[in-house]
């Protein structure tokens, strides 16, 4: 799969130092990301007293740090590419406004789910079995999105065309049965996190990022037809952009 490239000692050996020291460094993001996560969980809610919040959030923590040191031992260098910065030369320039804007949604739903079981309860609280089931759709939402990043070593957070690693479709693991299927684990997860919550109106609004996460597929389809020749081709044979059966 993908290009080659010819790397003198010093490269080599930047590479391997790198490497070392990435692990380390990804960890501390995901420390940073998971205390970001809670306060913009909490802080909406007004206290801490919130079993069912420190519950995802351990549930949060655990997926994140194994993802991450899999992540590393399997696909060191998509680790690295995935820290950067959210916006990057030649990327799509949609992509410019919906990354941000699916960023921004994902932690809407999150503060406006706190908000809404500790302050209005806008369209009621979710049944206990059914927060049940949210929990075990944002743990499997982990798990789907880990399987994809797994599978795919391009997968990037930025939508852009790969022409320096040697880009090519990926269609391994849950890309034989969906096209975007760290989309498709991202629309579970957030499901799942408002359901668990127990704020049946974040659960509607979830409406809202999945609808980004669409529109980003549309962009993304477009650029992989366009700068991979058998994108087309992948299309015909995996169907199914998100859900089998629906789209």
């Amino acid at each position: 799969m993908g290009g080659h490239a010819t790397f003198g000692p010093n490269a080599m050996a930047s590479d391997r130092q790198e490497q070392r020291h990435g692990l380390p460094r990804a960890l501390i993001g995901v420390l940073g990301y998971v205390a970001l996560f809670a306060m913009v969980l909490l802080v909406p809610a007004g206290t801490v007293r919130w079993p069912a919040a420190w519950l995802l959030l351990g549930v949060l923590f655990i997926a994140r740090v194994a993802g991450t040191i899999v992540l590393h031992r399997e696909q060191p260098a998509l680790l690295a590419e995935r820290s950067k910065p959210p916006f990057q030369r030649g990327q799509v320039g949609a992509d410019r406004i919906l990354l941000p804007a699916a960023m921004a949604s994902f932690a809407g739903i999150v503060a406006f789910a706190s908000w809404d079981v500790w302050h209005r309860q806008l369209l009621g609280v979710a049944p206990a079995w059914l927060r049940a089931l949210g929990l075990v759709a944002f743990a499997a939402g982990w798990l789907v999105v880990h399987a994809a990043l797994r599978a795919n070593a391009f997968a990037v957070t930025v939508v852009r065309h790969q022409a320096e690693r040697g880009h090519t479709v990926s269609v391994a693991g849950p890309y034989a049965i969906v096209r975007h299927p760290m989309y498709a684990g991202l629309m579970w997860l957030i499901l799942g996190l408002a359901l668990w919550l127990g704020s049946t109106a974040a659960a509607v609004a979830t409406a809202v990022p999945v609808a980004i996460l669409s529109l980003r597929i549309v962009v993304e389809e477009k650029m992989l037809a366009r700068s991979l020749g058998d994108y087309t081709a992948y299309t015909r044979r995996v169907r199914w952009r998100l859900i089998p059966g629906l789209w």
